[in-house]
């Protein structure tokens, strides 16, 4: 597959720096004051040569092979602001990040158009939105850690959530606050202080930071399979967290970690994981294993390979991933 000129924008940094692990280029439009979207090569990563920022005032007068809208912004407003009326007909996609809010059944998607391939990052989350006419796809996440053994000698788990204090009971404020008086715990992520976290550690030091600790709680309740849950598990974290949406499906039960949607169960399982670093290591290997075979990079860069070359006229037809409905 030729590499593929694909304008997009800076919605979720960590995604974003993982979706450009291919040989295609990238081009990320900015504004001076960097409003949402328009961030470029924001610092914390690693940016390869194919990722270029470009002023948002010149993206209508390049050339582009398709374009990748990655939130309702970009749209239903950006892409009128910034792209030509040709640009606006190239081949395009839509990246879903996340299931739907209003409704968790019947709200409709956004994109209703059969000339749109709607990329879905879930199962789950393909299976709760009303793509309407619009062709979907599947493309689970990948990703890449350090090569850093788990060690889990620090008797606490760990809860990487960020601005967890302003999310509300969504991503399980109430469930952490409920948890951390029985089990003890560290919290980190962004603005993470509000509630006597640890702050935000940088994405390049968080892997080895991470696998100090016994095990990895996730106390949210409904939202996308994190990158950090992925990210633990492929560094061999045992994880532990509420069997809702995807989660359901990527950790099992006595061997990658625990899964449940009673919290006094979790709550006794954390118990026991602190008392047994034997279990705990046992779990960590299976996590890895899981993660190491579902959330490998490869896996990714060729999912989303395929993508590009379907919406491009260069594989298979759209038509063929909705009826597949995965990559």
């Amino acid at each position: 597959m030729r590499p593929l000129r694909i304008l997009t924008w800076h919605v979720h940094g960590s995604y974003l720096y993982y979706l450009v692990q291919s040989n295609h280029q990238f081009f990320l439009p900015t504004k001076p004051d960097r409003p949402e979207g328009y961030g470029g090569k924001l610092s914390g990563f690693e940016w390869g040569n194919n990722v270029q920022d470009v002023p948002a005032d010149r993206v209508c007068e390049m050339e582009f092979d398709c374009i990748l809208f990655q939130s309702r912004k970009n749209y239903l407003e950006d892409q009128y602001e910034i792209l030509s009326e040709s640009q606006r007909r190239l081949p395009r996609l839509y990246l879903e990040h996340d299931p739907p809010r209003e409704s968790p059944t019947d709200t409709a998607h956004i994109v209703d158009d059969a000339d749109v391939l709607l990329v879905h990052v879930t199962h789950f989350n393909q299976l709760m939105w009303n793509n309407g006419r619009s062709p979907t796809c599947v493309i689970e996440h990948g990703v890449m850690v350090p090569e850093i053994p788990y060690r889990g000698d620090l008797n606490r788990g760990v809860v990487v959530v960020n601005g967890l204090a302003s999310r509300g009971r969504r991503l399980g404020v109430d469930i952490f606050d409920r948890v951390q008086k029985s089990v003890s715990l560290d919290l980190v992520g962004m603005k993470s202080e509000a509630l006597d976290g640890l702050g935000e550690i940088p994405h390049a030091s968080l892997a080895k930071f991470l696998t100090q600790y016994r095990f990895f709680f996730n106390p949210i309740r409904y939202t996308s399979l994190g990158l950090a849950v992925c990210e633990a598990m492929m560094l061999g974290l045992p994880i532990v967290g509420l069997a809702t949406t995807e989660m359901a499906t990527v950790i099992e039960n006595g061997v990658s970690g625990y899964v449940d949607t009673n919290v006094d169960r979790l709550i006794e399982i954390m118990q026991r994981l602190l008392n047994d670093p034997a279990e705990a290591q046992h779990l960590s290997e299976g996590a890895r294993r899981v993660a190491q075979e579902r959330f490998n990079i490869q896996r990714f860069v060729r999912d989303w390979d395929q993508a590009f070359a379907c919406v491009c006229g260069q594989s298979t037809t759209q038509k063929e991933l909705s009826l597949r409905g995965s990559l």
